[in-house]
């Protein structure tokens, strides 16, 4: 991919203003995500190798993994993605909110003007460090709530501590989940199975009931589905279920709140290039030959997925509710 005509930091900075010019000197520097050049592209990009395919190394970590120990590192729009002020004013929660889509959706409200508050499992707080500096470079407020999704008082408390530090709330994006690769149905234990019910479908409805009493009219509720809804492998047996759950309770909840002006709709990724991923969502074979099934032959990466959490979260997406919306690279859309 070639990039020309790019913008110098001193003219960038011109442009933006003194917040961009604090921002500059935040620590996250030394991370490398406040950077010196802003790339413009020169013109339409081959999708199919815009980003780095398999084969990929073998590499495995701890449930639920960290962004930031991955070979190649996910593309969330640290650098690329660059916001016009779409959603000026608007307060948002994100769940799993330091990786994968979840990080790249926060990553775009912050630059389309939100507030944000993110979600994340406590182990993951190194990646959740790097998503608050990035709300925070955009001179947005930036909360970091930490917690089991599967406890139903936490959830509670998520969306109270989330509307309370932003001043109100207008989206809720449910996107955290857990996947595990299980070859049958009998090595996935009661408990594991419990695991995944309580964070990809109880999780959701419990701050779904928590949050309604503060969205008014003009809100918006976001569902993450997958492929696996469509198109289950068998090695995801109870993943699958709950993706296929979620997006019927997006077009069953859309019906149910559009005469009050809340919009629901659902993003179906995959196969993307995320830490579930390499914490035991995937087999080593896998793994290695990760997106390889896909026409564009590769994975996607999450920031591909940006736009569309900001599209159904801006006001100009009006009419649309109980959608789902595929993006797979061709695989087994809705």
């Amino acid at each position: 991919m070639e990039i020309k005509n790019k913008i110098t930091r001193r003219s960038a900075l011109t442009g933006m203003g003194a917040v961009f010019a604090t921002a500059a000197f935040n620590p996250i520097m030394a991370n490398g995500f406040v950077i010196d050049e802003f790339p413009m592209s020169n013109g339409p990009e081959d999708p199919s190798t815009k980003y780095t395919g398999p084969p990929f190394k073998e590499q495995s970590q701890p449930w639920p993994g960290l962004v930031s120990k991955m070979d190649p590192r996910p593309d969330h729009g640290e650098k690329s993605y660059k916001g016009t002020g779409r959603l000026k004013g608007r307060k948002a929660l994100i769940t799993g909110g330091d990786s994968g889509m979840g990080r790249a959706a926060a990553i775009a409200y912050a630059r389309e003007g939100a507030d944000v508050a993110i979600n994340y499992y406590p182990t993951e707080e190194e990646d959740a460090r790097e998503v608050i500096e990035l709300i925070k470079a955009e001179g947005r407020k930036a909360i970091a709530i930490p917690g089991d999704l599967r406890n139903e008082e936490f959830c509670k408390s998520l969306v109270e501590q989330a509307a309370k530090a932003l001043g109100g709330l207008d989206i809720v994006v449910n996107n955290a989940a857990r996947q595990q690769t299980h070859a049958s149905i009998l090595d996935i234990s009661t408990e594991e199975f419990d695991w995944t019910m309580k964070t990809n479908i109880y999780a959701p409805f419990w701050i779904i009931k928590a949050a309604l009493p503060y969205l008014k009219p003009g809100a918006s509720i976001i569902g993450t589905s997958s492929v696996q809804a469509y198109a289950p492998t068998e090695d995801l047996y109870d993943y699958a279920q709950t993706k296929a759950a979620t997006t019927n309770y997006i077009k069953s909840l859309a019906k149910q709140l559009a005469p009050k002006g809340i919009r629901v709709n659902g993003v179906a990724p995959g196969p993307i290039w995320t830490p579930l991923q390499v914490s035991g969502g995937a087999t080593m074979e896998k793994l290695k030959a990760f997106g390889s099934q896909t026409p564009m032959g590769r994975p996607g990466q999450p920031v591909e997925l940006a736009s569309i959490y900001v599209q159904l979260a801006a006001s100009d997406a009006s009419y649309a509710t109980g959608q789902i919306y595929g993006s797979s690279g061709g695989e087994g859309n809705p």
